[in-house]
């Protein structure tokens, strides 16, 4: 017998809303805490990695996953660390498009940093996943080398020449490092639309300890456009993906430019996410310690009772907005776990 039931097609679900009246329709999974990389805006070289036990198994996160969307979700995310580096990753990705394929959801995604795509982009496409975001901030090998501490850029480009032939769109993510590819990101936004890809810009956030300096790295994407402004012709347009990002169309290549602006304009009134890290830790704020534990309670009764509790008690906690600040000689509002901990 099925413990933990999918709410059955035609069935009223109670959708979560916050105490500000916001709906949450957005999960974003970290599936793992480890990666091949270690990107210097968001690890430090020597990280450590969490033990294996205390890692939810991938039949948890199938449930925790499923009890979102019978209350509602409409998207998850799968993240990490590096997701791919995740053994048996597709076995979860094929449980969970199940709820695509009964109109519960309407997409099942994942952000990469492409090193493992090669191998897993056929797999994916054939099993719901049909968008990736790939983090990519450099297209010198050298850089980018420097920037992961270990990457290889021509595996990142065949993973994504895999994924295209796979039928996968493709959107680049790429953090605005000052002083490292500040110069480079007109020739990255020719090359990802000439490419096919839509592109989304990211502004460096305070989190985790990296063995440097937030304020040196910080970007304000206003500068960004500022600059972009004198080269393109930058077009507001109406797209949601459900995401934070707001996109424009650049006249001069017909592709999608994204910005995600999360201290220099940030979009907190309208956050429909809560992320939900590899341990089952629920954070309802990406830049708030503000956290429930859903692994206690998912392990306690097999029922789904006591989670169900715990994340409508989690969701009604949902704070208003970060208090992230970086700014010249200041930054405020740093937290201590990594991004690869929360999930990107």
């Amino acid at each position: 017998m099925n413990e933990h039931p999918d709410i059955p097609e035609g069935e009223t679900k109670r959708q979560l809303v916050d105490g500000h009246g916001r709906a949450i329709t957005y999960l974003r999974v970290s599936v793992t805490d480890r990666c091949d990389f270690r990107c210097l805006y968001c690890m430090s070289e020597d990280q450590t990695f969490l033990p294996k036990r205390d890692i939810l198994t991938l039949e948890e996160l199938d449930r925790i996953c499923t009890a979102f969307v019978n209350k509602g979700v409409r998207k998850i995310r799968l993240t990490g660390g590096e997701p791919l580096v995740r053994r048996n990753l597709i076995w979860l990705i094929e449980r969970l498009s199940r709820h695509l394929d009964a109109g519960r959801m309407d997409e099942l995604t994942l952000t990469t940093n492409g090193s493992q795509l090669a191998r897993h982009a056929a797999a994916l496409a054939a099993n719901g996943v049909r968008r990736v975001n790939v983090s990519l901030d450099t297209l010198d090998a050298e850089k980018f080398a420097r920037i992961t501490r270990r990457g290889d850029l021509q595996k990142v480009l065949e993973g994504l020449k895999a994924a295209r032939a796979a039928g996968l769109a493709i959107k680049i993510n790429t953090v605005a490092v000052r002083g490292f590819n500040d110069g480079e990101i007109p020739e990255l936004i020719t090359w990802a639309h000439g490419e096919g890809h839509a592109m989304t810009l990211i502004e460096t956030m305070p989190l985790g300890q990296i063995g440097g300096d937030r304020a040196e790295q910080y970007l304000p994407l206003s500068e960004v456009r500022q600059k972009l402004e004198e080269r393109f012709t930058l077009e507001p347009i109406a797209l949601n993906t459900g995401g934070p990002s707001r996109y424009v169309r650049v006249a001069e290549t017909g592709g999608k430019l994204g910005f995600i602006t999360p201290l220099s304009a940030h979009f907190c009134d309208t956050c429909n996410r809560v992320r939900l890290t590899a341990t089952g830790t629920l954070y309802m704020c990406l830049g708030q310690d503000d956290a429930v534990d859903l692994r206690t309670p998912a392990r306690l009764d097999r029922s789904d009772a006591l989670l169900n509790q715990a994340i409508e008690e989690a969701i009604a906690k949902k704070p208003k907005g970060h208090e992230f600040i970086i700014e010249e000689g200041r930054t405020q509002g740093v937290l201590l776990r990594n991004m690869n901990v929360t999930g990107g």
